[in-house]
Parts: C-alpha cells; sequence; structure tokens
C-alpha cells in the first residue's frame, strides 16, 4: 500500500508539466526584459511618449507573434504534441499536389530552421552577458572591466554546456523552480514600480500608442539617426522581446502542447508587468540605461545581490531552452533524412524525445564563445540578435498561411496574415539595419547548416539516381540457384536495405560476387512514417527458402531498439551486413557531400547495433 502511494507521489509530480515547462522552455523569452528596454534607450530619449510607444509596441509585440503565431496558431499544427518547422512542412505536404509548391515549402522550411540554428547561437551569448553586467550596480564591482565579464561569461557557458549530456529531464527539475521563482521576482517588481504611474497601464495596451510611434515619426533621438526612419530602428530591437517564441513550437515534443500553453499564460502576465513597470521607472526616474537593473536595485539594495543571482541562473536557463529546442530541430532532420545520421544519446525514461546530440551540442558551444568573444558587450550583441529570428518567424508566418489557405479557414489566414505583416515589418527593419552591423553573424552561422542540408539532401538525391538497383525477381533467380547448389554458412545474417522491388549494389556483391550466404538470411528494413510516433512492425518468413524480410515502420520521432524487436522476433543474427559508398567526383559539391557521408556515423552505428557483428561493404560510386 506504501508502495503504491509511493508510486502516485512520483506520478503526479511527473505530471507536473508546466512547471517542467518553465526550465525547458521558458528560459529564452523569459530573460528578454533584462536587455531589451535597455537596447533600445540606449539611443532613445526618455520621453513621454517613446516610452509609452515602445512599452506598448513590446505588449503588442508579445500579443500578436508569440501568443497568436506561436502559441494559438503553430502550436495548434501539430502531430501528436510534435512542433516544430518540420512537423509544420510535413503536414503541409500532405495535402499539396503541386511540385512547384512543395519544392517552395521545402526551401522556405530549410531557410527558417537554418536561421533558428543561427539565433540561437545568439540568446545564450547576450543572455549571460546582460545578466553578469549587472554585476557593476554592486558598489564593490562599480570598476569591473569587460573582460573580466566576458571570462565570468564563458565559466558559466562551458558549465551549462557541458551538463546538457545528463539531459533536459534532469535540468528541468533543477531548473523549474529556479524559473518559477524568476517570473515571480520580475513580475513582482513590475508591479511594484506600476504601482507608482499606474495610468501608463491602461495606455501602453492600448495599439493607437505603438502605431503613434511607428508612424508619427516625431521621436526624439539620442544620436543623429533621421526621424523618419527611428521607428523601424526601434523595431528592429522590439523584436528581442519575443526572441524564444519560435522555441515554444520546437519544444513541444519535449513537454507537449499543453503544459506550455497552461505556463505560457504566467509568463505573459508577468513579462507584460515587468515591462510596464519598466516603462514606469523610466518617466519617473528619468533613467536611459540598465532600467532592469536599477529598477530592481531602488526597489531593494539588500536584496539586490541575491536578485542579480537570481538572473545569471536564469539568464543560463535561457541558454538551455534554445540547446533543447535545437536537440529536438537536429532529431527530426535526422529522421527525416534532411542530415547525415550524428550520435544521440536519449535520456529520458518517460519522454522519449529528451535527447542528447553532442556534435550539436559543441558546435553551438563553440559559436557561443566565438559571440562573446567578438561583439564583447549585450549592447553590441543587440546589434547581431534579431535579425535571424524575426527571419525565422516571417518563413513560420508564410507556412501557417499556406496551411489556413489550403484549409479553407480563412478567418485565421486573415489573422495570421496580419501577424505575418508583422513578422515582415521586424524583417524589414532588421535587414536595414543589423546585417552589417552584427547580423551578419547570425547569418553566417545559419548559412553552415543550411549548406550541410541542402548538398546532403541534393547528393543523396544524386546518389539514388545513378545507383545501380538490381530487380527483386531477378535476384530471387539468382539467389535461390546458389542457396540450392552452393554451400551455405552456419547462421542467420542480417542484411539492411530498403524494402522495395529493387536489391542494392552491395547485398549482391556479398552473396553473389563474394559467395557469402548464411542458412538464414534476413532483409531488414527500417522506414520512417510520416507521423512523429507509432511502430508497426511486418515479417515475411521464408519468401523463398533461406530468405526473409523484416520491416519497421517507425514516426521519425520515435526511438527504435533494432535489438530488441529483432529478439522479440526470436531473431539471433551471427552477422550483421550494411551498405556504404566510396563517392568519386571531380565536383566540389559532390566532394563536400562524399565528406559529410564519410564522417556521419554509419547507420548500425546509428542503431547500435553490437559492433563485433558488423560488417561494412563498400560500394565505389561516381557522381
Amino acid at each position: 500500500m506504501n508502495n503504491l502511494r509511493i508510486d502516485s507521489v512520483k506520478k503526479a509530480l511527473a505530471e507536473n508539466k508546466p512547471l517542467k515547462a518553465l526550465g525547458i522552455v521558458f528560459g529564452d523569452i523569459g530573460t528578454s526584459p533584462i536587455y531589451t528596454v535597455a537596447v533600445i534607450f540606449a539611443y532613445l530619449k526618455v520621453t513621454n511618449s517613446n516610452v509609452l510607444g515602445v512599452v506598448s509596441l513590446i505588449i503588442w509585440t508579445l500579443t500578436l507573434l508569440v501568443t497568436v503565431q506561436y502559441v494559438w496558431f503553430a502550436m495548434g499544427i501539430s502531430e501528436r504534441n510534435e512542433g516544430g518547422t518540420i512537423i509544420l512542412k510535413n503536414i503541409i505536404e500532405k495535402y499539396i499536389k503541386s511540385a512547384r509548391e512543395i519544392a517552395f515549402i521545402t526551401v522556405i522550411s530549410y531557410i527558417a530552421l537554418s536561421l533558428l540554428i543561427g539565433d540561437s547561437v545568439i540568446t545564450p551569448a547576450i543572455s549571460i552577458l546582460s545578466a553578469v553586467e549587472g554585476i557593476s550596480l554592486i558598489p564593490f564591482f562599480k570598476n569591473i572591466t569587460t573582460d573580466t565579464v566576458i571570462f565570468i561569461s564563458i565559466i558559466i557557458t562551458a558549465l551549462l554546456f557541458w551538463y546538457q549530456h545528463k539531459g533536459t529531464e534532469k535540468v528541468a527539475n533543477i531548473f523549474s523552480p529556479v524559473m518559477l521563482l524568476w517570473f515571480i521576482v520580475i513580475g513582482a517588481s513590475g508591479f511594484l514600480s506600476l504601482a507608482h504611474m499606474p495610468q501608463i497601464f491602461l495606455k501602453v495596451i492600448n495599439p493607437f500608442y505603438a502605431l503613434r510611434f511607428v508612424f508619427n515619426g516625431n521621436i526624439s533621438a539620442n544620436r543623429l539617426i533621421t526621424h523618419g526612419i527611428i521607428s523601424l530602428f526601434v523595431l528592429s530591437d522590439v523584436i528581442l522581446s519575443a526572441t524564444g517564441g519560435e522555441a515554444l513550437y520546437a519544444d513541444m515534443g519535449h513537454i507537449g502542447r499543453k503544459p506550455i500553453t497552461k505556463a505560457w499564460i504566467f509568463v505573459f502576465i508577468a513579462l507584460i508587468l515587468n515591462y510596464m513597470g519598466q516603462g514606469a521607472f523610466l518617466l519617473t526616474h528619468k533613467t536611459d540605461t540598465d532600467a532592469f537593473f536599477k529598477m530592481l536595485y531602488s526597489q531593494s539594495h539588500l536584496f539586490y545581490t541575491p536578485i542579480l543571482i537570481l538572473s545569471i541562473a536564469a539568464t543560463v536557463i535561457a541558454s538551455q531552452a534554445v540547446i533543447s529546442g535545437i536537440f529536438s530541430i537536429v532529431y527530426q532532420l535526422i529522421n527525416n533524412r534532411i542530415i547525415p545520421l550524428l550520435k544521440i544519446s536519449y535520456k529520458s525514461s518517460e519522454i522519449q524525445s529528451q535527447i542528447y546530440i553532442s556534435f550539436a551540442n559543441w558546435f553551438l558551444f563553440l559559436s557561443v564563445l566565438a559571440a562573446m568573444l567578438i561583439f564583447r558587450t549585450s549592447n553590441n550583441l543587440a546589434m547581431a540578435y534579431g535579425l535571424a529570428v524575426s527571419g525565422t518567424m516571417t518563413f513560420t508566418g508564410i507556412l501557417i498561411n499556406i496551411h489556413f489557405f489550403h484549409k479553407r479557414r480563412y478567418f485565421m489566414l486573415f489573422i495570421s496574415l496580419i501577424t505575418t505583416f508583422a513578422d515582415i515589418m521586424f524583417l524589414t527593419s532588421n535587414l536595414l539595419y543589423k546585417t552589417l552591423q552584427g547580423g551578419y553573424f547570425a547569418l553566417i552561422i545559419a548559412t553552415i547548416p543550411f549548406a550541410v542540408i541542402m548538398i546532403y539532401t541534393k547528393g543523396q538525391n544524386r546518389l539514388h539516381g545513378i545507383y545501380k538497383m538490381t530487380d527483386f525477381n531477378i535476384f530471387l533467380k539468382e539467389y535461390e540457384y546458389r542457396y540450392k547448389n552452393f554451400s551455405k554458412l552456419a547462421g542467420t545474417s542480417l542484411f539492411f536495405a530498403s524494402l522495395s522491388d529493387k536489391v542494392s549494389p552491395y547485398i549482391i556483391k556479398t552473396m553473389f560476387n563474394n559467395n557469402i550466404i548464411y542458412e538464414r538470411n534476413i532483409f531488414v528494413s527500417i522506414e520512417r512514417t510520416e507521423k512523429p510516433h507509432g511502430t508497426d512492425i511486418l515479417f515475411k518468413s521464408d519468401v523463398v527458402p533461406g530468405l526473409s524480410q523484416f520491416s519497421i515502420r517507425a514516426g521519425y520521432s520515435e526511438v527504435v531498439d533494432v535489438e530488441a524487436v529483432l529478439r522479440k522476433y526470436n531473431i539471433d543474427e551471427t552477422v550483421i551486413f550494411y551498405g556504404f559508398e566510396e563517392i568519386v567526383s571531380n565536383n566540389i559539391f559532390w566532394k563536400i557531400f562524399a565528406l559529410i557521408k564519410k564522417l556521419s556515423p554509419s547507420f548500425v552505428r546509428f542503431y547500435k547495433l553490437p559492433a563485433e557483428k558488423v560488417n561494412g561493404v563498400m560500394v565505389r560510386v561516381k557522381m
């Protein structure tokens, strides 16, 4: 009875997913108040119209881009609680017949994914740097140097990325209570500041002030910027308040839709209270730098240091939200055969999609270090931030519009077009003002995965097009003759190949050229379905004497333990064969493709098959 009660308590804690969502999903967007307002008013004068306009813009950006576009629209377009651009692409492709439209959707989804990866490099860098910079308000550290801030930030970043190998489930159990406290603190701080100027509340929730700020042009700046374009310049920084919104959709596989939407209500209230509070603080104190930290410092000198430590912890968690989202994206890309295989570790006993991908983790780590060392301060990094995320949001918005159009949900399409227009405005402002100032860094990072995706997918298509496959019926005739008339090896052999009416060259080479035929030969295929989850097994025993077919059809987010599946059908293999290509080409792109193939783990290593039984058979291919 006691054991049952203990199990019930454990289950109840495990099911508290909205709290887990705070630790895994909302760190990025939850720490944006630290730097968003500070970056904008570093060049914008603190006037009544400017403050009301900026805060109103931020609130409506959170409402339209995050609440409507991602929480309402994007997260409503999912399969089995799985989300992300790949999910959206796969869903749309199911009911589109035009090859041109499919090609268009494919390209913009790849661009959106690549930009998201580029943006994910900036998030940890700016979040951690901005929090550590808050140390300068403590009298003892008022003369702290930029180099010291960078050094502390690098140490924190290194510890965060090192900890990833323990898995997001354990990370969430540690981070979630911290983020709960963080949102309570920033919400309460904003509310206390707002109490000194409550009239600001009704003004900033009125979109009139946001629209007047954007279109009026009568705006005062601290530096020489033409009045007619200053509002667009501000838009390029207002988007910082919504960074992390795109991670909500990508992280659905870790937590699920309902916990994220429930947690977002609490997070949204805390964020708008804090932004309103910062606005009230700016107007009452006429300060123009570090509004977030100065507001906290003015409210409590005694508790400022503990709150500063909490803010650093929160920025570490902000980075976690991005990292876990990237793991989800890379996993989906691998299983959809969009990028080459990478080593994956599965870290959760409860949720299969909680994973660790070593290559993605350390690629992000090195990129974040580069960002910190190149830009050095959070204000400088702000010039690199926003371009990639606004591009991701714009292309995601276009995909959502296509979905609603084909589903004939015209009311939803109308609202989605409004949010996409806002996306385009943000993207335009970032392209105009940030590309050369720092946005190029995120674009360079985004170019790497995009180039890999395009070269790999094109290379795979080219490879399959020139592969000399053998008709299955012709293969069977030769196989039956050899099985009947030639000596056979004792035991069972597995040949990994797709089940089709064609047979791979490496099987022909192994069986017919090298005369390797076992008493029992099984063709094993692992095919990924269009759905994220679900597994079907098809076992055709003795298609002809000594030859069987074993098919595993699994969702593209499904974890497949091939050895365990084979054991259920009493298959104990003696040897495992798989094919790999030696690609020969004079074309630079195919040479890069060949290098990618060579560096990526083999098919059997990816599925963790016993190394002592594995034999790779090389087939030479000229491209």
